[in-house]
């Protein structure tokens, strides 16, 4: 008989919703992680799209350490000097069905490891997972140093960068251009600070992203959250190009807080965070292999995460993803049996919800930001050079609006203007 009917490695979303759905079913689970608490070392970004927790925890808003509902998107194109910013803000943001929200992961991930051990799964923290305990061809449990652990299903929800899926053989070593490296600042102010910089009503927040200068042409973007008293600041630059970029991305950082158009917002800031981790950004192409005898990926570790530039996907799918793979796991351990043909519905279920068919939608997109590298130096140039042209007044005669706009775009070329966009609509 095994220690547990399920063993759940990783308690970040994936990790502590599967075990927590697993555990209201009244299996025997153990939630193992790393870290000195849950969230200890998970920094990851900071906007959580909250449908899908909603999913699990219909109540969640009034017990969850939320930080503002996010009201206002900003993106912004930037070059050195100049930032074109467009701005939306409407209260259909905050409605309930599409509410997302800044939340800080070390106090979220501690709040939903607990709600875990409320539904009774037994949470473990400070121990590293170093093998997977086999029986054949069949994982069957976990090995901690001199410890074993065996259980009847195993699930790794260890984030991006997981050893234990290739030593189940789910996974190869991610491509470097299926990862970007995040970095991040959590920068102190005020509460009113805050509601004035980002002009923000009580409790309600500004989700901003960034492309171009923020990364110093590289392909990527820059990304701020506003929370209660703080800010999230930080890049995600693609593993790929940024093994081929002189200046690191530390320095990146220095220097987009340094920028003219960001300076202002954090002035007066007191650093309370530093962070850097791995992000899985390769899209539907790079999901490795999701299921085997005794074991399913989740989560991150399953890579799955969109960046679609205005828009950061990751939290929510990982949410989504622990709650089908506890019900694909209850239902093979109620058969007693957890063989890959029989945990092989935890693929079609994903296949069937909104987690694999936006990331199916969306196959080609990080290929195309790839190959067009012009969407992070030259765009962001042409923006502020029509901005210039409509905004800066020197007393000459004036020129048609048409030739303000069509000037700057000859500098790129008409054709590879219109192409790049063509492209850019059919990768979405």
């Amino acid at each position: 008989m095994s220690d547990y009917q399920a063993v759940v490695v990783g308690a970040g979303c994936a990790g502590s919703v599967a075990a927590t759905v697993l555990a209201r079913q009244g299996k025997s689970v153990l939630l193992i992680e790393r870290g000195s608490f849950a969230g200890a070392k998970n920094m990851t970004g900071g906007r959580l799209y909250a449908h899908s927790l909603k999913a699990v925890f219909p109540n969640f808003e009034q017990v969850a350490p939320l930080e503002r509902k996010i009201t206002r998107e900003n993106i912004s194109l930037m070059t050195k000097d100049a930032n074109t910013t467009i701005s939306f803000t409407s209260p259909e943001l905050g409605e309930r069905d599409v509410t997302s929200y800044s939340v800080l992961r070390a106090d979220f991930d501690n709040w939903l490891s607990s709600k875990a051990e409320e539904a009774g799964a037994d949470c473990v923290y400070g121990i590293t997972v170093e093998d997977l305990l086999w029986d054949d061809k069949r994982v069957v449990g976990i090995r901690c140093g001199e410890d074993e652990i065996s259980a009847d299903i195993t699930l790794l929800a260890d984030g991006s960068n997981s050893l234990l899926s290739e030593r189940a053989g789910l996974a190869a070593r991610a491509k470097p251009r299926h990862l970007a490296v995040g970095v991040k600042e959590v920068i102190a102010l005020d509460e009113t600070t805050i509601d004035d910089r980002f002009m923000n009503n009580a409790g309600e927040g500004t989700a901003w992203l960034f492309a171009g200068a923020a990364t110093q042409g590289h392909v990527g973007g820059g990304f701020l959250y506003s929370n209660r008293e703080s800010i999230s600041l930080g890049l995600v630059v693609t593993l790929a190009d940024l093994c081929a970029s002189e200046i690191p991305i530390y320095q990146m950082l220095e220097d987009f807080k340094a920028h003219p158009s960001i300076a202002p917002l954090i002035k007066g800031g007191q650093l309370v965070e530093y962070s850097g981790h791995l992000i899985p950004e390769g899209g539907y192409r790079s999901i490795p292999t999701l299921h085997r005898d005794g074991c399913l990926l989740v989560g991150d570790a399953a890579m799955l995460c969109v960046n679609l530039g205005y828009q950061v996907r990751g939290m929510d799918y990982a949410i989504a993803s622990g709650e089908i793979a506890a019900t694909a796991a209850g239902a093979a351990l109620d058969d007693n049996d957890c063989s890959a043909a029989n945990l092989a519905t935890y693929r079609s279920l994903l296949e069937e919800s909104f987690v694999l068919r936006d990331l199916r939608a969306y196959q080609h997109f990080p290929e195309y930001l790839a190959q067009t590298k012009r969407l992070f130096k030259e765009y962001p140039e042409l923006a502020a050079r029509i901005m210039k042209s409509l905004f800066c007044v020197d007393g000459r005669p004036v020129e048609p609006l048409r030739d303000k706009v069509i000037g700057p775009v000859k500098g790129i070329g008409l054709f590879t203007v219109a192409r790049d966009l063509r492209k850019g609509m059919k990768a979405l």
